[in-house]
């Protein structure tokens, strides 16, 4: 079925569909620099607080692959008018949150309707856009996945430092309804039909997504296995995957279908956007705790040059556009992850003094393959794909793309901590009375090794220093993420 629409009409649906995604991946992670405005508000401690970021993306990941039975069940349009008419009311709700409870709960309610609108944007754009274009409308698409959770901190920052963290909520509100006026006058698309509902995937789909996304979420604060509740949750998480698997390949059910992995293009495509992911949010993470922590850069500064890398993906994706479609696009693949490797590794030559240039060029480095390499990928998951299952798949793409960004914060964060720790008692391994080089460091400042000042300057640099060797092995890891992806393209067609 031809579902594409005039070219004078699908600029607008265009800006309609990506506003939408866009105004869900900016919450992803808008409240992230909130947290400690919140704490007070609505009195919660630290680790409390947390639940307002695990609530959402638990919500989010179990709902992912719901979103091709609600297409099946009410079709595309009415489910994405629903879908965002529901984020933007959860939105108002979060706004007048009096207590952790209730956030927590809006939270939740939240990402469950934002949930099905980034699989339908994506969905959308590939059945608006004729089958020559489907490149440039996953370049469009790219844009806002890319720019979307690195703008997330900049815009919540400025909101909470100019007004209140309640209005990172509450300016969905207008945008939403814009949103929703465009979708309902220029969105047509109903592909429905009538899906038999099976309560056996939903549970083990919740069971399993649900639980694995507490042990990512979690699992760091509770130390990992050696907590009981983490080793619960494991066996539930690999319980509940195995029978969400098994019975969906048995049943060929429209609900969260794995079954449409074996399409390779689809499962290559998946698996590698997860790892992208993985080592992309890994990073986004990591970057910005070095900026505040250890170079004291304010927040609303860090979010500033933490953009170049979303404006850099952005460039690329609009030259994507221009590119000539019979360029082979495992080479454009090749191309930016060596791209996306080479930033990760002038990232690991930092120090204590390197300045705005060293950190902002890198990360435009990155940006660019960033770019290069989501389009792309996410065009070729596609391309052997029938148009009625567009949207089963790019629920099962998208679910990919979820998990594989929470293991990367998880995995990142849990390397950075314990790899500081170990450099720590490596490095103070150096400092002893019978050191020359700290007897002559304390003699140029006119101290004694057994001063107290002397010993309140060797605990701060010995953290600082510890700090940084982690942060730059944490780049390592993530570099060599990019590198070992690339055989996994001799698996991909590129060609129907």
């Amino acid at each position: 079925m031809n579902t594409a629409i005039p070219a004078d009409k699908r600029g607008v649906a265009t800006v309609a569909i990506m506003l939408s995604a866009i105004m869900v991946l900016i919450d992803m992670t808008v409240a992230n620099v909130s947290l400690s405005h919140m704490m007070g508000a609505l009195g919660a401690t630290a680790d409390q607080v947390t639940w307002v970021l695990t609530g959402y993306s638990m919500a989010e990941a179990i709902f992912i692959p719901m979103t091709s039975f609600w297409v099946s069940r009410f079709g595309e349009r009415r489910v994405m008018l629903v879908a965002v008419i529901g984020f933007v009311f959860a939105s108002a709700l979060c706004g007048q949150a009096q207590s952790l409870e209730e956030m927590v709960l809006f939270r939740i309610v939240q990402g469950a309707f934002g949930a099905s609108v980034i699989p339908l944007a994506q969905s959308m754009l590939v059945q608006i856009y004729p089958s020559e274009q489907k490149g440039k409308a996953m370049a469009i698409f790219s844009i806002g996945i890319l720019l979307g959770p690195i703008l997330g901190p900049v815009v919540g920052g400025v909101i909470t430092d100019n007004i209140n963290w309640r209005w990172i909520f509450y300016v969905n509100l207008p945008f939403g309804l814009v949103c929703t006026a465009l979708i309902y006058r220029y969105i047509h698309i109903c592909n429905k039909t009538k899906p038999n509902f099976d309560w056996w995937i939903i549970g083990y789909m919740a069971l399993g997504v649900g639980a694995l996304q507490f042990v990512l979420d979690k699992g760091n604060d509770e130390d990992w296995i050696n907590s009981r509740v983490i080793q619960t949750a494991i066996l539930l998480a690999i319980m509940g995957l195995i029978m969400w698997f098994y019975r969906s390949w048995r049943t060929k059910s429209p609900i969260a279908p794995l079954w449409l992995l074996k399409d390779r293009n689809l499962m290559v495509s998946s698996l590698m956007i997860a790892v992208v992911s993985m080592a992309m949010f890994g990073l986004t993470t990591q970057q910005p705790m070095l900026l505040e922590s250890l170079l004291n850069y304010p927040v609303s500064t860090t979010g500033m040059l933490m953009a170049p890398r979303g404006l850099a993906s952005a460039a690329m994706l609009i030259l994507v556009i221009k590119l000539n479609p019979q360029f082979d696009p495992r080479l454009k693949i090749v191309f930016g992850l060596s791209c996306i490797g080479l930033g990760s590794y002038l990232m690991t030559r930092y120090s204590l003094e390197i300045d705005v240039f060293w950190i902002v060029m890198p990360s435009m480095i990155q940006g660019v393959g960033l770019g290069l390499t989501f389009s792309t990928l996410s065009t070729l998951a596609y391309l052997t794909l029938p148009q009625d299952h567009s949207v089963a798949g790019a629920s099962i793409f998208n679910l990919f793309r979820t998990i594989g960004s929470a293991f990367g914060i998880s995995i990142a964060t849990t390397y950075q901590y314990r790899d500081g720790q170990q450099q720590w008692h490596a490095l103070s391994e150096g400092i002893n009375p019978y050191s020359q080089n700290l007897r002559d460091w304390a003699h140029s400042q006119g101290l004694s090794i057994t001063d107290p000042l002397a010993l309140e300057q060797y605990q701060s640099m010995l953290h600082q220093q510890s700090q940084m060797v982690a942060f730059v092995h944490t780049f390592q890891l993530i570099g060599v993420m990019f590198v070992v992806m690339m055989p996994m393209l001799l698996f991909i067609r590129s060609r129907q």
